[in-house]
């Protein structure tokens, strides 16, 4: 099979970065030197790894594009813009036929898979592609449909932290949170507790300093009615590289389903790790 041609978007963004130099190193991909960007973006072009990639802002994309497709045809499209952007794009790819992996966070999810459903593209929307978490997200989901009402009566405290860069709360904590609601736990999105200081981040949650730009730590905390007893849950990632392998098996996995003409079908990164 040739080599899948992939377009990054949310360049000059350190995960699209990120992400490209991985494509730059696997022979099963070939990068497209465009990149969707945002209308904030002054810069007309980014290198990465000696690559130079054309940024494409919104003011041009709909010009652009077709071009894009006849160069690159069969390409994949991966979405690591910002949450604001989510929406729009996503009703851009899905208006050019362009297949893609959704690895932003934030936005109407529950929109963004309507709006798939209504065109002839496949994708793949999943809050985290770290295959791992994902998989820690299943085990979670298989015991709230095992064991529903495990946690009636436990408190729960969420805390998450991220990069300062990260606007919205993320998306992994919010799934978790709705396993433990079907567990019994009365506890709503919004006490999640978002961390976006480095100096707390470094003084008091003790993460390595080099990872200050780039991680994402997780805890849950499960305590008894009578405060006898204490669960604790953490999954703590430093840096992206973990993310990178799980986007570039989604955009596998999705080529694959365009190949065998899937329309309208929005999967999810549990959906990947089924199939590899």
């Amino acid at each position: 099979m040739r080599p899948i041609p992939i377009m990054i978007n949310g360049l000059p963004g350190n995960v699209a970065k990120m992400i490209v130099s991985h494509v730059l190193r696997d022979s099963r991909f070939t990068l497209v030197p465009f990149s969707l960007t945002g209308p904030e973006i002054q810069e007309d072009a980014v290198t990465v790894d000696g690559a130079s990639i054309q940024l494409v802002r919104p003011d041009v994309r709909e010009t652009r594009i077709e071009n894009i497709k006849k160069q690159y045809p069969g390409l994949i499209s991966v979405d690591y813009t910002h949450p604001t952007a989510v929406k729009g794009n996503c009703a851009f790819y899905c208006g050019h036929g362009l297949p893609f992996v959704m690895g932003t966070t934030g936005g109407d999810r529950d929109h963004l898979e309507q709006t798939v459903r209504d065109s002839a593209v496949c994708a793949v929307i999943a809050p985290n592609m770290a295959k791992q978490v994902v998989g820690f997200q299943e085990m979670l989901a298989h015991a709230a449909d095992t064991f529903p009402g495990l946690f009636a009566g436990y408190t729960m405290r969420v805390q998450e932290s991220h990069q300062k860069g990260k606007a919205d709360t993320s998306g992994t904590a919010k799934a978790v949170v709705r396993s433990f609601n079907s567990l019994g736990v009365d506890f709503s999105e919004d006490r999640i507790e978002m961390v976006r200081d480095p100096e707390a981040q470094k003084n008091v949650w003790g993460i390595p300093e080099e990872h200050l730009g780039g991680h994402g730590w997780h805890t849950y905390t499960l305590t008894s009615p009578d405060r006898t007893v204490t669960f604790e849950f953490k999954h703590n990632i430093n840096g992206r590289d973990i993310y990178a392998d799980g986007t570039l098996d989604a955009v596998v996995f999705l080529r694959q389903k365009v190949f065998k003409g899937g329309k309208g079908t929005v999967f999810s990164m549990i959906d990947v790790l089924r199939d590899l």
